[in-house]
């Protein structure tokens, strides 16, 4: 579909961006972003949009909201990737 598309091109640009797997990030900026994370209502809120989503109940800004949440978390991800293997690279 083109949403996947856009979706899997959206990914690979990210990952192409933050180069999860080379490292290389010192020690104090891959501890604190191994620090990052969504607070507690942005966590509820996206489990409310999940909930909707599951029953087909999302409005087009609710479906936009839970979209952007997940490029965040997508970003996030890879970000925490790169900073772990940052840290492995300092201790070895």
């Amino acid at each position: 579909t083109p949403y996947s598309l856009y979706k899997s091109r959206t990914g690979g640009i990210l990952s192409r961006l933050i180069q999860p797997g080379t490292g290389g990030w010192d020690k104090a900026a891959a501890t604190a972003i191994l620090s990052f994370s969504f607070s507690a209502d942005d966590r509820e809120r996206m489990l409310v949009l999940l909930e909707k989503a599951k029953a087909a109940e999302l409005d087009e800004a609710e479906q936009n909201e839970l979209t952007s949440f997940q490029k965040a978390g997508r970003t996030l991800e890879l970000m925490k990737a790169r900073a772990r293997i940052s840290l492995q690279q300092a201790a070895a």
